[in-house]
């Protein structure tokens, strides 16, 4: 509480270290005079771990900015994470590492988790909003590339290319045109009508598909789709379903033996949305009677946490016409460069701005930055409660302070302000903000 960070022009005021009181007088005078001429806090203090080879892009941005960055290849278990998060600043991730409230509580210093991918079930988000810590992603990035993906895989299912595939490997050729088709004039459904499902809808209907989708609320059609206004409507219509649907309680194994029933006979189903969304075993006792005549699963409820042989079990392997893939829906390098650059950006405007605009599970605040040095910034996590930014704001008039501008939001239990103030009065500000009770988190920035 009450510990401080840098932007790219700015001082902030970290807490002394806790060695200090043990330096010799002279070493300390010294450094007190090297504070009170700097113009920023090196940014070669600012420990930033990203894990699961985050694109190039985005770890160039970072260091170009100054940061001491360290880019692993490979995501890290638990108890390694505890080792590594005491003294981070940031940690970016992708889909394999895990960020439980144990991990989060172990930090002291961490003002940002970024995810270099789209979701974010990943991370506890509950208990970094409750310690202050903004989580972001990229969720529009990989969109075209997941799309391709599903489109490849339609043409792929309707031909049986994954069969073919195989029994040429095993040295077979049997050439045949029964139970292959074209996709033009076929019916696609999609279950989740977001950015995915809709650019999937505006590829499928150029190569000549008709395009129906379901989504829980009311969603503007694109080109010619129409939306169905039920689940079972919709699998009873459509020769291939795809699924895009994020990871949610009311997504959780809602296709099941009933859902694959409800679908037409010969019909083929798609999912690279989120592994539990589908019961694994309903669907391999489908493509086993022929009931579901294809199967393309990108994601599953279990996936192997590292690359390597013998790792991956599912009821799915050896089933007829099935096609899988690891988990690779984004992982193009198009996709990935974008969503290092999108992350990274978020970040450093976190960090040197304070600004929490794309956060998922933080107010969103955004303001613009004095860029002549005329005010201090400071930045307020508290909790959201009656009577608080009356205390804020209280402290800010008896410190004698001048607000420039100010922008407060809230999201569940957590308020976020951005006051910038007059030189003079912020480092008292901020030494009486640290006293209450309800903040959670004060910076100064400048």
């Amino acid at each position: 509480q009450g510990q401080c960070c840098v932007c790219c022009t700015r001082r902030c005021e970290f807490p002394p270290p806790l060695y200090e009181s043990m330096a010799e007088p002279s070493a300390k005078r010294a450094r007190v005079a090297e504070e009170e001429t700097a113009t920023s806090f090196p940014k070669n203090k600012i420990k930033v771990l990203l894990l699961e080879g985050v694109s190039q892009r985005g770890i160039q941005m970072l260091k170009d900015d100054g940061f001491q960055v360290e880019a692993l290849k490979t995501a890290l278990t638990e108890d390694e994470l505890l080792e590594k998060i005491k003294d981070l600043h940031v940690l970016g991730i992708r889909s394999k590492t895990q960020v439980s409230k144990k991990v989060i509580d172990a930090s002291n210093r961490l003002l940002a988790i970024a995810c270099f991918c789209i979701g974010t079930d990943q991370v506890d988000l509950q208990a970094a909003q409750a310690k202050g810590i903004p989580v972001f992603n990229a969720p529009f990035a990989n969109t075209r590339s997941v799309a391709e993906l599903i489109i490849g895989n339609i043409v792929g299912l309707s031909r049986k290319i994954g069969d073919c595939t195989a029994t040429m490997h095993r040295g077979g050729w049997f050439k045949q045109a029964v139970g292959c088709y074209e996709i033009r004039g076929k019916t696609l459904g999609l279950v989740g009508y977001g950015h995915i499902g809709s650019q999937l809808s505006v590829l499928a209907e150029s190569m000549g598909m008709n395009v129906i989708y379901y989504d829980v609320v009311p969603k503007l059609p694109m080109g010619n789709a129409s939306q169905i206004p039920t689940l079972p409507e919709l699998l009873a219509q459509s020769d291939f379903v795809s699924l895009h649907v994020p990871k949610l309680a009311s997504t959780k194994n809602m296709i099941g033996k009933a859902e694959f029933a409800a679908m037409k006979p010969g019909s083929f189903f798609l999912n690279a949305s989120r592994g539990n969304v589908v019961v694994i075993p309903a669907l391999a006792e489908a493509l086993k009677s022929g009931h579901v005549r294809g199967a393309y699963v990108d994601v599953f409820p279990v996936e192997p946490g590292k690359n390597g042989e013998n790792l991956f079990e599912s009821e799915l392997r050896g089933c007829p016409n099935t096609l899988l893939t690891p988990h690779i829906g984004g992982s193009t390098e198009e996709a990935q460069a974008k969503i290092g650059e999108e992350v990274a950006a978020a970040l450093l405007k976190c960090v040197n701005e304070g600004s929490t605009h794309s956060a998922v599970n933080f107010p969103q605040v955004d303001m613009k930055i004095d860029t002549e040095g005329n005010t201090h910034r400071v930045l307020i996590i508290h909790h959201n409660k009656p009577g608080v930014m009356s205390a804020i704001n209280r402290v800010f008039t008896e410190s004698n302070a001048n607000i420039c501008q100010q922008f407060l939001n809230t999201k569940g239990d957590i308020g976020y302000v951005i006051v910038d103030t007059n030189v003079e009065a912020s480092m008292e500000v901020k030494k009486q903000l640290a006293s209450l009770d309800a903040v959670i988190k004060v910076r100064v920035l400048f």
